[in-house]
């Protein structure tokens, strides 16, 4: 009991330390926020939040276009995850259950993406743009980010799809059910879970981007909330508790989405390691 006990309580600091470790930088954003820039730059800041400034936090975010910068990064980061759930579906299915020549060097090419930096093509891809019309466009950042994220979804989907059982799809063959119904509505609700892990990934992939809209996005208006808060850094001042204020906002909606299906994210990606 004593040896179980000691382990319990191992435990549970274990887990409090983590939380504190994890916590620890939106505390620190939330109690910059509230500081006033007077305060940062002269006394220094408190190690504790003062509501009293938050009225003048909220004066110096409604002078920005915040809400429209995180409109913008919803549009790039739903666009990139929707669309990279279906396209890696249909991917990660023909490369679990077709064979056809080429497939290896395939695969291959498609992890390779995963190694080439993004800066190393953003030239390239700037003149594609202009020839095909994207350039300061939403749409655009869309597919060059789902042109990153679509491999990794692929072959989480495709992992998950070899541990599904061909049995299953073979009697609704039978039955009469067509290919695309098959995946659809047999072989997709089984990888839930590794579904949802691939929306993880793709879905941070286009919140956080910046790069590429730094570099194809003209428009203050259809900045992402990475590209505005860039942009509060001046010459010679920036005033960091509304950096930190707009930074807590844009924050807070990822986090949530995290934790809301972080359980879905360790069994999506261990799905495809035991066979079914």
């Amino acid at each position: 009991m004593t040896s179980k006990r000691l382990t319990s309580l191992l435990h549970v600091v274990l887990v409090l330390a983590l939380v504190i470790f994890g916590g620890f930088p939106i505390y620190w954003m939330a109690t910059t926020a509230l500081s006033l820039n007077s305060e940062l730059y002269n006394t220094g800041q408190v190690p504790w939040p003062q509501l009293g400034n938050l009225p003048a936090m909220l004066t110096d975010l409604t002078q920005l276009p915040l809400m429209r910068w995180l409109v913008n990064t919803g549009i790039i980061a739903v666009g990139t995850t929707t669309l990279s759930l279906v396209l890696g579906a249909l991917a990660g299915y023909a490369l679990s259950r077709f064979r056809f020549h080429g497939k290896g060097a395939l695969g291959f090419l498609m992890f390779m993406t995963q190694v080439v930096p993004e800066a190393l093509i953003l030239v390239p891809l700037y003149a594609m743009f202009i020839t095909l019309g994207l350039l300061n466009s939403l749409l655009g950042l869309v597919l060059a980010n789902v042109g990153f994220s679509l491999p990794v979804a692929a072959f989480i989907i495709k992992g998950a799809i070899d541990a599904v059982p061909y049995e299953i799809e073979e009697s609704a063959a039978v039955d009469g059910c067509p290919r695309i119904s098959v995946l659809t509505m047999i072989v997709l609700p089984i990888i839930a879970p590794s579904l949802a892990a691939a929306a993880v990934i793709s879905f941070f992939a286009g919140w956080n981007e910046y790069l590429f809209a730094a570099t194809f996005l003209r428009d203050r208006e259809l900045w992402p909330a990475s590209v505005g808060l860039a942009s509060f850094i001046g010459q010679y001042e920036t005033p960091l508790s509304a950096v930190m204020g707009a930074a807590l906002i844009f924050s807070l909606p990822a986090v949530v989405f995290f934790l809301l299906i972080q359980r879905k994210i360790v069994a999506g990606i261990t799905a495809g390691a035991v066979k079914g």
